[in-house]
């Protein structure tokens, strides 16, 4: 018998960009870290960050779940990319280039 669980989305962590980095495209941005229950009982994690403050538009990038689940240690914004350092001691840079001008 398959257990099914009620599908669900949830933002674990949030960090937005500070005032005193300024991206070419002239908005604001949000690094989120979505938290995925699917149907079937799977955990998918990603990262999205954009000008979404919902999360729910930009550009996207998978976390392995293990590393994901332990959360977000810090987020340090700069003008050539975000980068977000885990609590495992996994670090992630993501340039600004893939999320800028609504991508």
């Amino acid at each position: 018998m398959a257990a099914l669980w009620w599908p669900r989305t949830e933002v674990t962590y949030r960090s937005t960009q500070p005032s005193s980095v300024v991206y070419e495209d002239g908005f604001p941005h949000v690094l989120s870290l979505v938290h995925e229950h699917t149907l079937s009982g799977r955990h998918r994690y990603r990262l999205v960050i954009g000008r979404d403050a919902s999360a729910s538009y930009g550009h996207w990038v998978e976390v392995e779940p293990y590393v994901a689940a332990q959360g977000v240690d810090s987020t340090t914004w700069t003008g050539q990319a975000v980068r977000i350092r885990f609590r495992t001691g996994h670090e992630l840079a993501v340039p600004a280039r893939f999320f800028l001008y609504g991508r």
